[in-house]
């Protein structure tokens, strides 16, 4: 019986507790007391959280081996560099240089080579179409170089003829132009009839065939039917793509832009073109060449225009060369027949004269006798 008594006592307690008002000054001592009749909401029991676990912090102070790992992560979590790839560079014609010097006719064949005389040698120069100042001022350097060394055989003679013509022969921008950045390139080949321009038109094919070069071959010499055949013949020799006319004496600018648009589908590297090879109207002429090389150059820009000139026509060849630079821009000069005399003064005439280089040399009939010029080798040929 006490016990109940005592939790009712309790319970009553407990009541009047929870129905009087508390006012919180802790805070706020000058905060105005609530008045009696007012009920103030006792305030929410605070939620149970849990404790946050403790955080270890690092010390400062790492060891040499602890340090490089952590730049070693660093570096390999670093992205790579983007790689800018270099530019490709410009493809060089790759094909092995032909000797050609015991092939060119000896200045001195069966004639003595004189120290004691060095004037015949002036002579001889002219016979060979070098001219007569060309030929006045290589004996005077002879002559001076000889007394220099004091040389006295014909051999000491001859080294001394060979460096003297070398320096005479020699001429910058004897390389193919193949610096442009599109292709393909065009080669225009130009001359007169009978020179060997289809002929070296074949060799020049095949010489490029053995760098991998593809070649693509127009047939624009449409003012004559034997020259489309005889082009032909060669392109097959050669290996390269022909382009001919689709019809008797159609227009050979059509002819050229037919074989470069050809070139370009192909995707080939060279197209070189045959023109007619007349010179009895130059007016004719320049029409013909010019509108062929505006035709090409709609597609492409002409790289070389090559004036293809017989050596055994001497004088004349400079007479044609004269001409042909003229009318058709022409930026080198492929001398052919070089074994058949020994006239290479025309060489050295035109080079002077016109200031274009000799680029190519052809000394035959196979497809392989054909070479570039080189100016010693060429100088050791004609001197023997």
């Amino acid at each position: 019986m006490a016990f109940e008594w005592f939790k009712k006592v309790k319970d009553k307690v407990v009541e009047a507790i929870s129905e009087t008002p508390v006012v919180d000054t802790s805070l706020h001592t000058d905060a105005p007391v609530a008045p009696a009749s007012e009920t103030i909401a006792a305030p929410e029991p605070p939620v149970a959280t849990e404790p946050e676990p403790l955080v270890e912090i690092e010390t400062a102070v790492e060891t040499e081996e602890e340090l490089l790992e952590e730049i070693e992560e660093a570096i390999e979590a670093e992205p790579e560099p983007e790689v800018v790839p270099e530019p490709e560079p410009e493809r060089q014609l790759e094909v092995g240089q032909r000797s050609f010097a015991s092939r060119i006719r000896s200045l001195f064949s069966g004639i003595q080579f004189d120290p004691a005389n060095l004037d015949d040698l002036e002579d001889i120069l002219l016979l060979a179409d070098f001219g007569v100042d060309a030929s006045e001022a290589i004996v005077a350097e002879v002559k001076r170089l000889a007394s220099v060394v004091n040389a006295k055989t014909e051999r000491e003679l001859k080294n001394i003829l060979i460096s003297v013509l070398t320096n005479s022969l020699e001429l910058p921008g004897r390389e193919l132009n193949l610096a442009g950045e599109k292709l393909p390139y065009v080669f225009l080949m130009v001359g007169v009839n009978g020179v060997g321009k289809t002929t070296t038109i074949g060799k020049l094919a095949s010489w490029l065939a053995e760098g991998d070069w593809e070649v693509v071959i127009g047939a624009a010499d449409t003012f004559r039917a034997a020259a489309v055949e005889q082009v032909a013949t060669w392109a097959k020799r050669a290996g390269a793509k022909l382009v001919g006319p689709e019809r008797e004496g159609q227009d050979p600018a059509s002819v050229a832009f037919t074989a470069v648009e050809t070139a370009v589908a192909d995707k080939a590297d060279i197209v070189i073109v045959d023109t007619a090879g007349r010179l009895q109207n130059k007016f004719d002429l320049m029409q013909e060449l010019s509108k062929i090389r505006r035709v090409v150059e709609k597609t492409v820009p002409v790289s070389e225009v090559l004036l293809v000139i017989d050596a055994t026509t001497g004088q004349n060849g400079l007479l044609q060369a004269k001409a042909f630079a003229e009318v058709a821009q022409v930026t080198g000069v492929v001398l052919t027949k070089v074994d058949g005399t020994a006239k290479g003064g025309i060489v050295y005439s035109i080079q002077k004269e016109l200031g274009i280089p000799v680029k190519l040399i052809g000394f035959g009939e196979g497809i392989n006798d054909f070479a570039f010029f080189e100016a010693d080798e060429f100088a050791r040929g004609l001197v023997g």
